[in-house]
């Protein structure tokens, strides 16, 4: 049943999503707008790449909380609406708010409507939903860049790791999942086509993961 008190909770999971991290922090701390250099978006990734670590792990875990608050909103507005916690109704409306989230980062009312890939927040949205599929996503996405050093190639091998996760490993019994996860894939690949493109032309940029300063 649609009600205002859902109707303002996926508002509010927008407004969540709609937060531009990194836009901010590199406005206010470093006088540079991230979309104006790198890859072109609002992300960690790219605040990595141009702001450096103090600059992006701040980035990271905040976009990441904008995920897993906005999901969670469900625990405050959503148990009177769906009943039990545990209800397959719950969790189709936590999926709905991360949903929404996501795509607030990805389209910012606050930033123009130009966000990032969204990979963070879809990170903080699965921690809410399905803490084990998220563990096996960090495990996947660590193990794949310490091999590879491509943050895309991580994150795209992340993405099909949580669908395989949520059909056959930790299975939830919820179709709806199991749909998201597909989406999770499916928007993952449209929002990294460049890089695959890059990737496939070998022009991918790599990270340096035990980069040391030289004197």
């Amino acid at each position: 049943m649609i009600s205002i008190y859902s109707i303002s909770a996926l508002i509010l999971a927008y407004l969540f999503g709609s937060i531009p991290t990194a836009v901010w922090i590199g406005q206010a701390f470093y006088g540079v707008d991230v979309r104006e250099y790198g890859s072109g978006n609002a992300g960690a990734t790219n605040t990595f790449r141009v702001l450096g670590k103090k600059a992006g792990i701040p980035v990271m875990l905040i976009d990441i909380l904008k995920g897993w608050g906005a999901t969670n909103l469900a625990y405050f507005i959503g148990v009177s609406t769906t009943g039990s916690s545990h209800s397959v109704d719950f969790t189709n409306y936590q999926l709905a708010l991360g949903i929404t989230a996501v795509m607030g980062h990805l389209f910012p009312i606050f930033a123009g409507f130009r966000g990032g890939k969204g990979v963070a927040t879809l990170f903080g949205m699965i921690l809410a939903v399905h803490l084990p599929a998220a563990l096996l996503c960090v495990l996947v996405f660590i193990t794949v860049l310490i091999i590879t050093r491509y943050v895309s190639l991580s994150s795209i091998v992340a993405s099909f790791t949580y669908l395989i996760g949520v059909t056959f490993i930790f299975p939830l019994h919820n179709k709806s999942v199991i749909i998201y996860g597909m989406c999770i894939c499916v928007l993952i690949l449209v929002t990294h086509q460049k890089n695959v493109e890059r990737l496939l032309n070998g022009k991918e940029s790599k990270v340096n993961l035990f980069k040391r300063k030289t004197a």
